[in-house]
Formats: C-alpha cells, structure tokens, sequence
C-alpha cells in the first residue's frame, strides 16, 4: 500500500510539473513572438527569376507547372542557382538541417543572396537544430536573415536542463514540424521528401545516399506554398532565434570564413561540380547564363493539381478535421484497381492495415515498397513496421524492401522518397510517410495531382523502385517469410531480414513487441 501511495504520489507530482511547464512555456511564446512579416509581392521583371518564368505562367495562366526532380544533384543545382538568381526572396522551411557539406554550401548561397539585397526567411524545426545553435544564431545576425525555430525548446544550453524541458513537456515536444520546402522570389518553389545535407544532395562518396523524391513548382502552386509558409511563420509556434539567444556565440563574420574554406574543399567541389552536368539540358535564365528550369517535356502545366498539407496547430493537436490525412486517405482508400505507396518508413496502425487488406482482398493490386532492415535508418520503426509483414501478405497485398545497394557494388542507397499512385489516375509526392507519426504527430505537406502525365512519371519511379535490382520481395511461404530478388524464386533468403545484423534484427524483433507504435 505504502508503494502505490508513493508511486501515486510521483504520479500526481510529475503531472502538476508538466501542467505548470506547459503554461509557462505557453506564456513565454506568447511573449517572444517575432513581428509578422509575408510574402513580398511579386513584380514582372524585377529580378532574373521574374523574367525567366514570368512569360511561362503568362502562357499557362490559372495552372501550375510541376517536374518531378529525382536526382539529388539536380535538387541541390535547382536550390544553389536559385537562390544565386534570386533577387527578392528566399523563404525556407525544413526539417532537418545538417551540418555538413551539403548544408554549409546551401547556407553559404544564403548569405551570398543576402549580401545581394535578397530577404531570407529560414523556418527549420527545433529538433534537429539542437547543438547547432551558434551557426544558424550566426547567420541570424545577418540584417537580412531571419531564422525562427518551430516549436522550439528554452533550455539551449547544458543537457540536464534541456532533458528535464524535454521530459515535462514530452507532449508538446513529440509535435514535429516534418515540412520541406523551398521558395525563390515567389516565383520557383520546391517540395518533397528531401531535407538539406549531404546525404539528400549528392550522387558519390562512400557514405550512404537518400534515394528521394521532390517536385519543382511553377504558377499557382507557388503562390500557395508562400501563404502556406506565412501561416507556419506567423503561427506563433515559430519563434525568434534571437528568444531563445540573448549573444551570438559565433560571430556571422567567422562562420563565413569556414563556409567559404568548406566550398573550396574536395568535397563540396564534388558536389557543385556534379551540378553542371545534370543541369545541362536546362533552360538557361537571363542572368549569369546558369541553366535552371527542365526542359518544356519535363515541365507539366496543368490545372489538375492542389496542396495538401497540415495547419501548424497540428503541432498543439487542434484541427484534426483540416489535418492532411482526412484529405489524402479517401483518394487511396477509394482505389478500385491500384495502389502503390512507396515511402521509408511503413507503420500504417490497425486501421491502416485493416484498409490495405480490405483493397487486397477485394482485388486492388496494392503494393508497397519501404526499405529494408538493413537500409533503413530507422531500425525502431522496422521493429513496427515487421508486425504488418504478414497480415498484408496474407491479404494478398504486394511487399517490397528496398535494398541498400552495397551486395550489388552500387553506392549504399536508402529509400527516403514519399509517394502514391491511386489506379494509375492520381498521385502524392510530399513529406508524408505512411506511419502514424506522420498521420496523427507531424505536420506534412505535399502536392496531389491527376495529371496524367505527371502521374505515369511518378509510376515508372514506383516500377523503378520495385524492380529486382533494387528491392527484395516478400512472399508467404505458410508462415515463413521468403525474401526474393527474381520472379523465378532464385535469390531467396529464408527466416530473416537479408544483410541486416543478427543484432539490428534482433533488436528489431524486441521493439516490434513494445507498445510505441503511436509514436513512430
């Protein structure tokens, strides 16, 4: 009796604590909210973007222009000469920011647009900003960046104080602002599954890969990612950098000079020299003669095409009626013929599965490729994820894992891209993966389209994904799961997750068995 006593007691402490953390954080936001700024307004040739493109939507007016960007040296060579062509704004909103070679050069053309006039808005999530402080509090110094932090924690300094912040309002701080998009004089705009680094913005290295996938926007959309981004900005769960740091601990003056010795290291010229090529057979803009947009072919203007996306107050779990699930389950749930979901990371809950089956058996072709065990990057949500394996199997649903590459001699890849085809007629690509982080915890954004012919681009890259030299397939063998690399059967790994670790397979056994799913 004296035991529970205790432990009720703790309970009942711990729970006034987190009430208390909460109001006080939520009195701190209210006070720390940065003025409210918007999108500057567009002007028809005032800046190299604006005499570029202009002409393209006046020929396609009411739509929008959308190619899918693959290739992550293109994705890396659409935002360097962007922003290099930029001469108004630039306004980013990103997940995750690392701090490596990839995201030094993105930062360094950041301060280069800003040294030009250029307004810079940098919207990053708090969570994997986290002992990164002192670079993006450097580049806030410059008098025309700002950067703000969504959903942020106070404590940036010292891990006890930081951890019990993180603990007492786990609730709020589980809340995750997944969102990636880029936007340049509010004319080219930019969303999808990657965020900035290395890894989502090379081809070569030893280091693993993000197979990924974003599309480049053009027209109506654009002007919709920038309300889109105001509303984030504006919402008040973005807050100041310059709240949470009351001194620059790195002065902008020498983050330059380290930016500017990391673009010159063999590193960063691998990466800008891998621009060239890819960005070849684009258009060239006006300004400097840097090619920029895909050729007429790759761009598909079209009216059939809309935004989906989360309100930032997901985050404090209000609107769930204007959430991006309630918008892009029923077209998958509506499939008569097919479904393909290609994403990294497949926890779809009881629900979700219950959904899946019901399509398989009805005779939906439903197929979904994730990554294996032993490309994932993420082995707790495999853990999740291998609980789903047979049920779906046993449904007649199709399973394909992705396989990292390294067997084959190829550069270790690991799937990161996000999207859908429903029956061939319409498609997703965007931030959102198939779990219930993303469904019920993150904010997510993408872009959904019955284009046709955007739609068949986006199902040869599923084909492509599911292919033999690039994914194993699951069968049922009774209950024994067969992992496969040809339709004839040859290649097939029986019991276990192929080229994973018996620890890493283990381990994802034991967390497939805990209750967490919720949160992954």
């Amino acid at each position: 009796m004296t035991l529970l006593l205790w432990v009720a007691g703790l309970a009942l402490a711990f729970a006034l604590a987190s009430t208390l953390a909460l109001y006080s954080y939520g009195r701190f936001a209210r006070r720390s909210r940065g003025p409210v700024s918007h999108a500057l307004p567009r002007a028809t040739d005032a800046t190299a973007l604006d005499r570029l493109i202009g002409p393209l939507e006046s020929r396609h007016p009411g739509r929008s222009g959308l190619a899918l960007v693959l290739d992550n040296a293109e994705a890396l060579g659409l935002m360097v000469r962007s922003a290099r062509l930029a001469g108004r704004s630039l306004d980013l909103m990103y997940y995750i920011w690392r701090d490596d070679t990839g995201g030094r050069l993105i930062a360094r053309e950041l301060i280069a647009a800003a040294d030009r006039g250029v307004r810079v808005r940098l919207l990053l999530d708090d969570v994997n900003v986290q002992g990164f402080d002192p670079k993006f509090i450097a580049l806030d110094k410059h008098p025309r960046i700002e950067v703000r932090l969504f959903n942020p924690i106070r404590a940036r300094r010292g891990m006890i104080g930081r951890g019990i912040e993180m603990l007492l309002g786990l609730v709020r701080f589980n809340r995750r602002m997944h969102c990636k998009l880029w936007l340049a004089d509010g004319r080219l705009a930019m969303t999808g599954g990657r965020n900035i680094g290395s890894i989502y913005l090379a081809n070569n290295g030893r280091r693993p890969v993000s197979c990924d996938a974003d599309l480049l926007m053009l027209g109506k959309l654009v002007q919709e990612s920038e309300s889109f981004f105001d509303r984030y900005w504006n919402s008040g769960i973005a807050l100041p950098m310059t709240a949470l740091w009351k001194y620059s601990p790195l002065a902008l003056g020498r983050l330059r000079a380290r930016l500017d010795r990391e673009a010159r290291g063999a590193t960063a010229q691998a990466m800008l020299g891998a621009i060239d090529p890819v960005m070849a057979g684009h258009l060239p803009a006006d300004a400097g003669g840097l090619p920029l947009l895909p050729p007429a072919g790759r761009l598909h203007w079209t009216e059939r095409a809309r935004m989906l996306s989360d309100p930032p107050e997901k985050a404090l779990g209000h609107g769930r009626d204007r959430w991006l699930p309630e918008a892009l389950y029923p077209a998958l749930a509506g499939a008569r013929r097919s479904l393909h979901i290609v994403t990294p990371y497949f926890v779809p809950g009881r629900e979700g599965m219950t959904q899946l089956a019901g399509l398989a058996r009805r005779g939906v072709a439903v197929r979904i490729v994730t990554n294996a065990l032993a490309a994932t990057d993420h082995a707790i949500v495999h853990g999740a994820y291998r609980r789903y394996r047979r049920p779906l199997l046993a449904a007649g649903a199709s399973l394909y894992e992705f396989v990292p590459g390294t067997r084959e001699g190829r550069q270790p890849e690991m799937l990161h891209s996000k999207l859908f085809v429903a029956d061939d007629a319409a498609c997703f690509v965007g931030s959102f993966n198939f779990d219930l982080r993303s469904a019920f915890l993150n904010t997510e954004m993408g872009i959904y389209s019955e284009d046709p012919g955007l739609v068949a681009e986006v199902l040869a890259e599923c084909n492509r994904l599911s292919a033999p030299e690039r994914a194993w397939r699951l069968r049922l063998d009774g209950r024994v799961l067969r992992w496969q690399r040809a339709e004839d059967g040859s290649a097939t790994a029986e019991f276990r997750d192929p080229e994973a670790p018996a620890l890493r397979r283990g381990a994802s056994w034991v967390i497939g068995h805990l209750p967490i799913h919720s949160q992954l």
